[in-house]
């Protein structure tokens, strides 16, 4: 829990910001936590608005974190979530374009067009221009917005990247994938400073030149102004790559599994930037008034060393494994009663749009297409409850599974979907014989599913069985029905989806100086 020493309260002079940790009264017989309470809850009226860093791991496991019960030594993101509040009911998109579009949007990927796969290289796709994304809307709250790390939102066009969408410096890639050394996707480099191709950081890991930049953007921040802070790392999507030292601890632990030891290490090297991001916030004091958010953005590769036990999936996937997410946020401004504590309220990617802008940044949403987030951020520091009832985890409409219908349905479902709501969870267009992975060299004995020839429809009770080893669509017919229409009424709102042949080329990197970049 954070100390008090260092607030130096005596001196604080009170705006009135109280709407983000409201006060509460005190009694004469308060204590000395509620008195500890009331001062960390002012510190954030000391300025006009909290610094906010928003950290995203790519294709991180649930397992693969300390406080999840791995080998994996993650002793910063072990502290940072022991200190904050640990998100365990936290859900994103099973891969990477349609979580970071909802990141940046606040809509369901079936409201941006982006319900299919991701947006590969040669693609002309992105984001949708007329989307209004998160830097913008805090931009227009006087936020410096800046942003290190991985796009993948789409760049065939200038008006694509980050530059273009509300973020006033970007060093990072557009695409993903690449070397974590030349950072070469296929034929071209994909490495930029702003506009310009970054040529000069061949052989540097990507990892740690990340944490490098987003140290210098904070470290040349002027304090007169908030700032918000976007790492989405590379880490620790494949390739499989680290330095050696970062792999070496890890030979004994995973003995049997060269991948695992590649990717333990590469998940201990992001702890380790993540640590020196901290630091540097200390160091040059925004740390006391910042919020620190973490996320994965799907689930782990589980063919490319990552571990999602003891949930059934895996990235790509719309079961558990892939969609719930290691997640927490961490401040010094957090009230102390939450600190520390584990949130087991429902709470989606799409929800840290209207939290941020409305619950940190004292902002509002007007402007925007109609939301499907929600502001939990009186959820997060009040332990309120989540105003999040369902979520929508996706509406596939190109990816069709043979199988049984299901009687008088309005829903096809043999179309690739899955609806979160209240206690309950439907997976349509699915194959059953999606399994649990169990850690590596753990002795555990893996589980075999049942698998129905032709079942292409499950429904678990995910509260009660959040591994879903239990279909129970064939025992309560009637929430299928309720789930199903749910379905179609989402599916009724749906845009069509965009997924255009690549543009092979035109997009070539060798008409473009050796590097991806835009062709239009």
């Amino acid at each position: 829990m954070a100390s008090t020493a260092h607030l130096g309260y005596k001196s604080l002079v009170i705006p009135s910001h109280s709407h983000l940790f409201p006060r509460k009264s005190v009694s004469k017989d308060y204590s000395f936590v509620d008195v500890a309470s009331i001062i960390l809850s002012r510190q954030i009226e000391a300025t006009d608005r909290p610094n906010i860093v928003l950290i995203v791991a790519d294709d991180y496991g649930f397992h693969d974190i300390g406080y999840h019960g791995s080998k994996i030594k993650t002793p910063t993101l072990d502290k940072l979530a022991g200190e904050g509040v640990k998100l365990e009911k936290y859900y994103v998109q099973p891969i990477c374009t349609p979580t970071r579009s909802q990141l940046m949007t606040g809509r369901y990927q079936i409201h941006t067009g982006l319900q299919h796969g991701v947006i590969q290289p040669a693609v002309p796709n992105c984001l949708p221009l007329d989307e209004v994304t998160l830097p913008q809307k805090l931009k227009e709250c006087g936020y410096a917005t800046h942003m290190v790390g991985k796009w993948h939102l789409g760049f065939y066009t200038e008006a694509c990247v980050p530059n273009k969408r509300g973020f006033d410096s970007f060093f990072g890639y557009y695409v993903g994938a690449e070397n974590y050394f030349t950072h070469i996707r296929q034929n071209g480099l994909d490495l930029r400073n702003n506009f310009n191709v970054a040529t000069e950081y061949n052989n540097t890991y990507s990892t740690v030149l990340f944490a490098e930049k987003a140290n210098a953007v904070i470290n040349a921040h002027n304090k007169s102004q908030s700032l918000f802070l976007y790492v989405p790392f590379q880490a620790v999507h494949g390739p499989l790559e680290v330095p050696a030292s970062y792999a070496e601890p890890y030979k004994s632990i995973y003995p049997n599994d060269k991948s695992r030891q590649t990717y333990a290490g590469m998940v201990t090297c992001m702890d380790e930037a993540i640590g020196n991001i901290t630091n540097t916030l200390k160091t040059t004091g925004l740390y006391n008034n910042t919020v620190i958010i973490f996320s994965t953005d799907n689930g782990g590769a589980v063919t490319r060393g990552a571990n999602n036990w003891p949930l059934r999936g895996w990235k790509n996937t719309l079961w558990e494994g892939g969609v719930r997410a290691v997640g927490f946020v961490h401040s010094p401004l957090l009230p102390m009663q939450v600190q520390g504590t584990i949130n087991n309220e429902l709470i989606h990617v799409s929800d840290w749009f209207p939290t941020i802008v409305e619950g940190l940044a004292q902002g509002d949403t007007k402007g925007t297409k109609p939301l499907d987030g929600y502001n939990v951020w009186p959820c997060i520091s009040k332990n309120d409850a989540s105003p999040r009832k369902e979520i929508l985890h996706n509406i596939d409409p190109l990816i069709i599974i043979p199988g049984t219908q299901w009687k008088n349905s309005s829903f096809d479902v043999q179309i690739n979907a899955a609806l979160r709501s209240g206690d309950w969870k439907i997976l349509t267009g699915v194959q059953g014989s999606v399994d649990w992975v169990v850690p590596p060299d753990s002795g555990i004995t893996p589980i075999q599913p049942v698998v129905v020839k032709n079942q292409v429809l499950f429904l678990f009770n995910v509260t009660a069985d959040p591994s879903e080893h239990t279909d129970l669509s064939g025992k309560y017919p009637k929430v299928v029905d309720m789930m199903l229409e749910k379905l179609a009424n989402y599916n009724k709102t749906a845009v069509p989806c965009q997924f255009p042949a690549p543009d092979q080329s035109s997009a070539n990197p060798k008409l473009h100086g050796g590097a991806w970049g835009p062709w239009q």
